[in-house]
């Protein structure tokens, strides 16, 4: 755990405490760096204790250089090309409440990846690569919805990551493989949820069984919402 150099009365602000007690921690704390512990009352000592115990852990080195998974490649990647599509879907004509087919495979996705938290190295993001052949068959089967419940659209799969590499050197691979336009499903709002269900309920002991770094996780499915 890292030094201090300052008190932290601003991030006891910020958990609640009052104003007389986070001017009673700043005070004691800088006493204390002046004179020692040992000349604090016993009941002011205490008072300090617990004040630290409520603020969050202070880290340096390879703990505090390590990225969250939002910040891992595979899941910044996951999100660009869910943010293009939703950009894209809101150009399309669609009734509100519409989603598209992949967008939802994406989003649930993200959503075990949060939930789980792995490693996301590249033993991961080697083996995630599995997940291309499921996110096909699902889009295959949201595209074989009868009528009242799709909308067919189209859309580049690889253009945004394209442009994107006009301007920066992204080593980013395509969502897939197809170029130029292509059929889009998008489920109508009476079939969003009972599709987003079925994805969910294969992609999460999938993601879990494929991912080397969740071999050995017992932690439960997330809840539902």
């Amino acid at each position: 755990m890292a030094k201090e150099l300052t008190h932290r009365a601003d991030e006891l602000a910020a958990l609640g405490w009052s104003a007389e007690d986070v001017n009673r921690y700043a005070e004691l704390w800088d006493y204390r760096q002046r004179w020692g512990a040992m000349n604090l009352e016993r009941e002011d000592r205490l008072f300090l204790r617990k004040a630290e115990a409520a603020l969050p852990e202070i880290v340096s080195g390879k703990a505090a250089a390590k990225k969250s998974t939002k910040d891992k490649s595979y899941y910044r990647w996951l999100t660009f090309h869910l943010d293009a599509m939703t950009a894209s879907e809101a150009q399309m004509s669609l009734p509100s409440g519409a989603r598209g087919a992949w967008p939802i495979l994406l989003e649930e996705e993200l959503r075990l990846l949060d939930h789980y938290q792995p490693v996301l190295g590249l033993p991961d993001t080697l083996k995630a690569k599995a997940f291309d052949a499921f996110r096909e068959l699902m889009g295959e089967q949201a595209a074989a919805l009868p009528e009242g419940s799709l909308q067919m659209g189209r859309y580049d799969f690889q253009n945004a990551l394209i442009v994107l590499k006009e301007t920066e050197n992204s080593k980013w691979r395509h969502l897939r493989e197809q170029s130029g336009e292509q059929p889009y499903p998008v489920l109508l709002p009476g079939a969003v949820d009972s599709f987003r269900a079925d994805v969910r309920s294969q992609f999460t002991p999938l993601l879990r069984e494929t991912l080397p770094s969740l071999k050995d996780s017992d932690k439960p499915e997330p809840s539902e919402g």
